[in-house]
């Protein structure tokens, strides 16, 4: 009977022990994945600017929205194939973020503004008036600041 009791506890002490050392290694492994985290990852500006080039000393390219595929408003639609970009200054962390968080509702304003127009009527008013009624239309929902030039990298209408 002591040899059955004996090897219960000898078995239990073994998976104490297992136990302990698992505890030991995840607690490492979070103390150094924490000491990586801070001091090797991207800071919180960075992870916001994540859709961003930098252009001078303190001078970033914002390029979040991407390009977007707008069809047009005509009977058979056509494409219009627009990737927007602007300068913007990462130091001013209120307004980097506010730009992270407006990305859907910049992207919704672009799709809306140019899906309303047939093709014939974007050729027609040019990509100089199209720009600054965007950067309007943009400008409207920011609240942190507000963006000085549109850059259009891509602009293709197709159809």
């Amino acid at each position: 009977m002591e040899s059955t009791g004996n090897t219960r506890s000898q078995v239990l002490s073994y998976v104490y022990q297992g136990l302990i050392i698992l505890f030991i290694f995840l607690c490492l492994t979070f103390i150094v994945g924490t000491v990586y985290g801070v001091f090797f990852n991207d800071t919180p500006e960075e992870n916001v600017q994540r859709g961003v080039s930098q252009v001078s000393g303190e001078e970033h390219i914002f390029t979040g929205i991407g390009r977007v595929r707008i069809p047009t408003s005509d009977s058979e639609p056509g494409m219009v194939i627009i990737f927007v970009s602007f300068v913007y200054y990462p130091e001013d962390r209120p307004f980097s973020e506010e730009l992270a968080l407006r990305v859907g509702d910049f992207r919704t304003i672009i799709r809306e503004y140019l899906g309303s127009f047939h093709i014939a009527e974007l050729q027609q008013l040019g990509e100089e008036s199209l720009k600054t009624e965007l950067l309007r239309r943009l400008n409207a929902v920011l609240r942190l600041g507000q963006i000085e030039v549109l850059y259009f990298t891509d602009f293709m209408v197709v159809g």
